[in-house]
């Protein structure tokens, strides 16, 4: 057998090889963490009421080994089914948020059925014709305001569709779409200024004004940006010339049908009907946005709003009482893989928290850190927030956890609070880029019908230059 033959067998033999989907690898880790249940010792905090952000934080120096509760095969099994509705975990329950994806998908679906969008990306393509890398760094933008001021992560679920369609169809894949959406919004939760959900409450829990150390913060967010969108856009422009260079090439005729539906070349008008459909979907967005940001809306309200403006929808576009409801049950099926996996990134917590040992790993990481000089006690806090957000995708979840703990052994290192809150989001925010547990990267991904192994192995390298900007950041910080 020839070298050649044998590198074409090799190649096709790893063509074939499949990576599990995102179903297989979160239901491996809720087994796997309920294995350590069995191994790692129970062990538990003392708790108060912290007044300031509403929630029970644990109290360092209380730590104490309790009665372990080992996780099993019925434990596992209910999991995914608890992780949907159990409020008693440090990652909220999902059922709200796989209800606003469900009507979401069915308010997509209306919109898309009236012909709307399609008309939309098409005057929006022929407009940018030759220059559509720009949408790049303009929607980045746009989605890192969101996650810096707001945090904004499960409210980018129902972008990805619209913004995987209009890069697939100036050209790109679906993966530029995804990269869009989800390091967007991610280097602005990472790049947290006013972000409640994370600097806040973090900062409250550490003991100190929010605003402190938001300079570095600001640069940090802007150093990661602009990383992040010559990334993007370098990818982006080499799968323009070359689509062969995709990640997603072999998928390529698949997305063009499952996104664009296999338009011909007729174009389609902007009617007066589709422009007015167009504002009302833009509108509910910047209602949300509003809702969010300033009236304090959670998903109940969030998807109350789509409910409401996908009935107006299907009235503006006089459909009939059955096309309006089985058009809306259409596109809240495409989503409900992502509602499940909401529910079952959800279970991993779950099982964590019940097992007891969630206080054990988070006493193990403060008996790691103490003692340590300035620098390496900061640089060793980044990397144990960065195993905690595994176990923890929940940003707020992590904050109440681990800042009670982790900010008063700062005083000991001379080290300032704020600088251990900077810790904290930035671990956070790069882990949920791109870890298995978060129901935003693994719902994005779904939808936007990329591989997760695949993301991983694109996204790698962006992970590490921004490890390593975090890592000289909070350096500096010491040093100032």
């Amino acid at each position: 057998m020839t070298t050649s033959t044998l590198e074409k067998e090799k190649k096709g033999f790893f063509a074939n090889l499949k990576f599990p989907s995102a179903y297989t690898i979160l239901f491996a880790l809720i087994a796997i963490v309920a294995l350590m249940t069995w191994i790692v010792p129970a062990g538990q905090y003392d708790r108060a009421m912290n007044e300031d952000i509403g929630k029970e934080v644990p109290i360092t120096g209380t730590y104490k080994a309790v009665e372990g509760n080992p996780q099993g095969f019925v434990d596992i099994a209910l999991a995914p089914i608890d992780g949907f509705y159990d409020h008693n975990t440090y990652a909220a329950a999902a059922i709200d948020v796989s209800l606003f994806i469900l009507i979401i998908g069915g308010f997509l679906g209306l919109v898309t059925k009236t012909g709307a969008i399609d008309a939309g990306i098409e005057r929006v393509t022929t407009r940018l014709n030759g220059r559509e890398e720009l949408m790049i760094p303009i929607l980045m933008l746009l989605f890192a305001a969101g996650g810096t001021i707001y945090g904004m992560a499960e409210e980018t679920i129902p972008f990805y569709t619209l913004i995987v369609t209009v890069m697939i169809a100036a050209r790109f894949d679906s993966v530029v779409g995804a990269a869009t959406v989800l390091l967007g919004a991610g280097i602005g939760v990472l790049g947290s200024t006013i972000n409640p959900f994370a600097t806040v409450i973090a900062a409250n829990a550490a003991g100190v004004p929010f605003t402190d150390g938001i300079f570095l913060r600001l640069a940090t967010l802007a150093f990661g940006w602009l990383i992040c969108v010559i990334y993007v856009m370098r990818y982006a422009k080499m799968v323009k010339a070359d689509p062969t260079k995709s990640i997603m090439f072999d998928k390529r005729e698949e997305h063009i049908a499952h996104f664009l539906g296999n338009k011909s070349d007729e174009k389609i008008e902007l009617t007066a009907t589709r422009k007015l459909i167009l504002t009302i979907f833009v509108t509910s967005f910047a209602i949300m946005i509003y809702g969010v940001a300033v009236a304090g809306w959670w998903m109940p309200e969030i998807s109350g709003l789509f409910l409401v403006a996908a009935i107006v929808t299907g009235l503006v576009a006089r459909m009939s009482e059955e096309e309006l409801t089985s058009t809306f049950i259409d596109g809240a099926r495409d989503l409900l893989g992502v509602a499940l996996i909401v529910g079952i990134a959800r279970g991993i917590v779950v099982i964590m928290d019940r097992g007891m040992i969630t206080d054990t790993i988070l006493h193990t990481a403060e008996n790691a850190i103490t003692g340590l000089s300035g620098i390496v006690f900061i640089n060793v806090m980044y990397w144990i927030e960065i195993l905690l957000s595994f176990l923890v995708p929940s940003t707020s979840g992590l904050a109440v956890l681990t800042m009670p703990i982790m900010s008063p052994l700062a005083d000991f290192a001379g080290v300032s609070r704020d600088l251990v809150v900077t810790a904290f989001q930035s671990a956070s925010g790069v882990v949920n880029l791109v870890t298995p547990t978060s129901a935003v990267v693994m719902g994005g991904l779904a939808i936007a019908k990329v591989p997760y192994a695949r993301w991983i192995k694109w996204v790698a390298p962006l992970v590490g230059i921004l490890t390593l900007l975090v890592m000289a950041m909070l350096s500096i910080g010491v040093m100032l």
